[in-house]
């Protein structure tokens, strides 16, 4: 298959490109500066515009574009820059496969398990609605946009949890971890909706060419874990202590919603539709998954 990717330098992108040229895909990327090989494609979502030709001969499109989670503050400003860089992208997309002669086969658009909010004691699979808090209004919104496409290409929303290796959104905490400051955040007991970095791509990979799944799918592990479990496994990981506790005012003092929505939330999140589907996980546990070499 042929892939278009945008997001494709980032953390996620960067191991879904390396992993679709080792399963003999051809990964093409959109960037927003000049182009400087043939497999590179210009766009610039801000007003909708794309190279033209950029989706001729592509048998599917990704789109994990979006400003960072992890940075802080969550101004108005920036949450404005959050919501608006999935929405524009996602459009800048769905706009070019209506326009496309050939449309592609199949679209794998990000979203979020923010999608739920805090959903203390419940089970969520696919079907449960959209919580409350900014991250569901944001993730809401950009499945609204990819869903578009929805006709002659098969969509699928990935919702996706912490992704763990080495980089993210879970980057402060390893730095943390590595200080030896590492402890339980808040009351440490909240579920954490978590899967490994290589999973994660070989999950997208597995929709685009092994699966007939649309809508939403979660991209999550598949062993449930609290922020305990996965900040102990970090610094076990590190051979650093896991001692010092950091209480939820502090952590709702210091970084407000973002904390809340990050890490306090409690999301027990299902992985069982995309296990069905044929999917194999090579990190069973957070440990496993910060334990992985190269991640």
């Amino acid at each position: 298959m042929r892939v278009l990717v945008s997001g494709a330098s980032g953390f996620i992108g960067t191991e879904l490109c390396r992993q679709l040229r080792a399963t003999g895909h051809t990964p093409l990327r959109l960037v927003r500066r000049e182009t400087r090989s043939a497999d590179e494609f210009r766009w610039e979502p801000r007003t909708l515009s794309i190279e033209p030709g950029a989706l001729d001969g592509v048998d599917a499109v990704v789109n994990l574009a979006g400003a960072s989670l992890s940075r802080l503050p969550w101004t108005p400003g920036y949450r404005r820059t959050i919501l608006q860089s999935r929405v524009l992208s996602t459009r800048t997309l769905t706009d070019a496969i209506a326009r496309a002669p050939q449309p592609p086969r199949v679209l794998v658009n990000g979203s979020a398990v923010g999608y739920y909010g805090n959903r203390p004691g419940e089970l969520l699979t696919e079907d449960a609605p959209a919580g409350a808090g900014f991250l569901a209004h944001v993730a809401a919104a950009w499945e609204r946009e990819a869903n578009r496409a929805a006709g002659d290409t098969r969509v699928v929303v990935v919702r996706t949890g912490l992704v763990l290796g080495r980089g993210g959104a879970l980057e402060p905490l390893r730095l943390i971890a590595s200080l030896g400051l590492a402890g339980p955040l808040g009351r440490g007991d909240q579920h954490w909706a978590w899967i490994g970095h290589h999973d994660e791509a070989a999950a997208i990979v597995h929709l685009l060419a092994a699966s007939s799944l649309s809508g939403p799918v979660n991209l999550v592990g598949p062993t449930p874990a609290t922020a305990d479990d996965v900040v102990r496994a970090m610094a076990s990981a590190m051979h650093r202590p896991f001692l010092l506790p950091v209480p939820a005012p502090l952590i709702r003092l210091a970084m407000q919603d973002a904390g809340e929505d990050l890490l306090l939330s409690d999301q027990r999140v299902s992985s069982r539709t995309l296990a069905d589907d044929g999917f194999h996980f090579r990190d069973r546990t957070p440990a496993d998954a910060v334990a992985a070499p190269g991640d």
